[in-house]
Formats: C-alpha cells, structure tokens, sequence
C-alpha cells in the first residue's frame, strides 16, 4: 500500500528518484501510465498484471472498452528501478502530464501518482471542500 506526499525531483534526463519507503515494493518492476486529471499513475507489478487480467475480460465489443484500453496501454511504459531507486519517465509521458523539474509523488493506496507541482497544489486546493463533505458519502460513519 502506497501513502504519503513526496517531492523528488526530475533529473535533465527525466529520471525520477522514488521515495525511499516505496522502493521494495516496486524493485520488480512497474509500470507508468497516464493517470484521470493529467497526472501519472505507477503501478506495481502485481497490481498491473490484475488489472491487465480484468481488461482483457472485458468485451471488446464495446467502443468504451476499446477507447479505455488503448488509451491505457498506448501510453504506458514498463520501468525497473536503477540501484539509486531512479526511473525514468519517458518523454511523452512528461509531456502528457506537464512534468518539468519540480514534481509531486503521493501514494493512492494501491498506485503510486506523479503530478506536476503547480497542478498537484491547484488539484488538492480545490478538492479540500469537496473531501470534507464527501466522507460521509463515501465512508458513513468514519
């Protein structure tokens, strides 16, 4: 399980050192996709081969299906960690999702996501509300 906000930051050759509590998790191997709200998600080896295993049951008759899976697999990139913990996020990817130097790494239970540092801050600004109302809805009684 992947919790906590951390901010690594992008080398000139877009390689991203992860947090020091995750790197066992994800030494064998990852994968980086596009993630919902321009971020990045990173999914442990495991996790992605679930998900992967569900997609494929899903039928390809139906274009939502088709759209989610290409856009999905289209842009992901398989990763293993370097002996520093580095990855490197490849071009189109940093592109996609607006990474320059300064980033943001939070855990999201069971993904990690890379969001670029002005968008993560105007992204959790405006959801603050939002998340206070929303605990009764999605969680009652906690």
């Amino acid at each position: 399980m992947f919790f906590g906000t951390y901010t690594p930051k992008l080398d000139e050759k877009g390689r991203l050192i992860l947090p020091a509590k995750f790197r066992e998790q994800l030494a064998g191997g990852l994968m980086v996709t596009r993630g919902q709200e321009h971020c990045l998600y990173v999914w442990p080896q495991a996790e992605i081969e679930r998900i992967t295993d569900r997609l494929r049951e899903a039928p390809v008759s139906n274009k939502a299906t088709r759209d989610y899976v290409r856009m999905f697999s289209s842009a992901s990139s398989d990763e293993r960690p370097d002996k520093q913990g580095r990855i490197t996020i490849p071009p189109t990817l940093r592109t996609w999702a607006s990474l320059t130097k300064d980033v943001v790494v939070i855990g999201a239970m069971n993904r990690l996501e890379i969001w670029d540092d002005a968008a993560w801050t105007a992204y959790s600004e405006s959801q603050e509300e939002a998340f206070a109302e929303l605990s009764d809805e999605v969680f009652p009684g906690i």
